[in-house]
């Protein structure tokens, strides 16, 4: 035990002695103390041994040497937007370079082993943000408004892991360009983790309004999504989507309200699919064969409150073309549905397709909670599913099912 508290204690102070080169204090802000997957995250200070060096201190707070994995070095980075102009302050922090147009911002970052934060803040009516880089990162926001004339409000290109933090108690506002070629308002390449209670409004003017290449999550504690208009889906999420907590309302949609596509890889892990486990989701959706809620493979909902008008013929509430799992297993689940769109007919194929509560094709099994689906609309449907339904002795589903 020793020889591992010698090891750590002699490659810490190697690469802090490196670090004081380029003046330490006035660049790092945080560092982060890892332990069995987890981490602690403390404001930059000077480590204390104790206990003939079992015992490090930082900023008041002590970990046994023997216990700590690693120990990372956390950069801050602020964008600050104001009208016409942006401002960025890197704090030198390595490999990270910007360059301002104006208000669109540009941001390359080359470090692919310390972590890097950007605090993003501000106004504007005319910038945009874009983001390159290779390293899992946070984005902070901290009551920001962007609109863009240009593509993106937010484009963020990176494959990795991406933390959005809505700072508590900030309104931040997107919207892009119209007749772009921006997959979305906000994109993210890579896949982005949602947290933090405050809100965030996106209007796609030209695709989506939110969209990732890889999943979606909304973590616990996630404020409120909303999305006053997009051209074509609310929220799409390639290889799936996953949702803890939170609100989400989106209307005024070209496409779906939130979509999991599945990915080019089939061996991607949850590929299509998609999960609910809590939070409030109200959809209003009123463009003609469209879905509230839709997926490419199998979809879970265990807790959760779900207003979907579906209004536009031929629409569904939820569509899922393989198994669909409803239960209460993470929370109390309450879906409402009102099927109020017509028949629809293709008009290359001339086939009909009639507005539906929900929709599966494989097998639809209800264990608990509450499933209601009124049908208004001319030739609407409650429930359809293809496989085999499944009621168990806690449900209650008020609706017409047609197996």
């Amino acid at each position: 035990m020793e020889d591992k508290t010698m090891r750590f204690r002699n490659i810490l102070a190697a690469g802090l002695m490196s670090c004081a080169a380029m003046s330490l204090q006035a660049q790092l802000r945080y560092v982060r103390v890892w332990q069995n997957g987890e981490s602690t995250r403390l404001p930059m200070a000077d480590f204390v041994y104790s206990n003939g060096g079992k015992t490090v201190t930082i900023d008041g707070t002590s970990f046994a040497t023997s216990e700590v994995d690693s120990i990372t070095i956390v950069h801050t980075i602020y964008v600050s937007y104001d009208g016409g102009t942006a401002t960025v302050d890197t704090r030198q922090a390595p490999g990270v370079t910007a360059t301002v147009d104006g208000a669109y911002v540009t941001i390359t970052n080359t470090t692919v082993d310390e972590e890097m934060e950007f605090v993003v803040s501000g106004a504007t009516t005319d910038g945009g943000l874009l983001y390159n880089g290779s390293y899992k990162c946070k984005f902070l926001l901290n009551g920001l408004q962007i609109t863009s004339k240009r593509g993106a409000a937010i484009d963020i290109e990176c494959g990795k892991r991406i933390d959005l933090i809505l700072i508590d108690g900030t309104d931040n506002v997107l919207t892009d360009a119209a007749g772009g070629t921006q997959k979305a308002a906000f994109y993210c390449d890579g896949h982005m983790e949602i947290d933090g209670g405050g809100s965030l409004t996106v209007t796609g003017n030209t695709r989506h309004a939110i969209a990732t290449n890889e999943y979606l999550r909304l973590k616990k504690g996630t404020g409120r999504v909303t999305i006053p208009s997009a051209v074509n889906d609310g929220i799409h999420a390639g290889q799936y989507f996953l949702m803890n907590d939170g609100t989400i309302d989106a209307r005024n949609l070209g496409g779906d309200g939130i979509q999991a596509e599945i990915t080019k890889n089939p061996l991607d892990e949850m590929n299509g699919q998609l999960f609910i486990n809590g939070g409030s989701i109200t959809l209003d959706i009123s463009a003609q064969d469209v879905k509230g809620i839709k997926c490419d493979g199998d979809m879970q909902i265990t807790g959760g409150t779900f207003a979907i008008t579906a209004s536009g013929a031929g629409s569904k509430g939820i569509s899922c073309p393989g198994n669909m799992l409803i239960n209460q297993a993470n929370n109390s689940t309450d879906i409402t549905i009102t099927a109020s769109g017509g028949i629809y007919t293709d008009p290359v194929t001339e086939e009909t397709s009639r507005c539906m509560g929900i929709k599966v094709d494989l097998d639809l099994t209800i264990e608990a909670g509450t499933v209601t689906v009124y049908n208004t609309g001319s030739g609407s449907r409650g429930i359809k599913v293809d496989g085999k339904y499944t009621k168990g002795a806690e449900a209650v589903v008020k609706a017409s099912v047609k197996n």
